[in-house]
């Protein structure tokens, strides 16, 4: 199964849809066809250089979801912006806090007024 994510005129994914493996080739055109909508783009859980954790890139760098915006110029899926102070890493084109979360097993939210992890207790 393939999957497509359809793009409003913003470019942001407005919808997700799983194409049967025989549509997968010309599947963006397919789904204009099938759906009448414009723009379509393939997206894929699946990485190329293995798992996205250990360093493999997905296909366009993440998997697409609603909200999210397929940048042209990457090629790639860019969740939405969780906070103002948090950075793109042009690499996953995944956001990032300014400083890393601690990682000693305790659970944390990202404080914007502080700019600071705070452990959730």
């Amino acid at each position: 199964m393939a999957h497509f994510a359809r793009l409003d005129e913003n470019n942001i994914v407005v919808q997700v849809v799983v194409v049967s493996d025989e549509h997968e080739a010309d599947g963006e055109n397919w789904c204009k066809e099938f759906f009448g909508t414009e723009s379509w783009k393939q997206t894929s859980y699946n990485t190329s250089g293995g798992n996205h954790q250990l360093g493999g890139t997905p296909f366009r760098k993440n998997y697409a979801g609603n909200g999210y915006t397929y940048d042209e110029v990457r090629d790639a899926f860019i969740p939405p912006k969780p906070f103002p102070s948090w950075s793109l890493d042009e690499n996953t084109c995944l956001w990032e806090a300014p400083t890393p979360k601690p990682d000693d097993g305790l659970s944390y939210k990202w404080n914007e007024s502080t700019q600071e992890w705070d452990a959730v207790v």
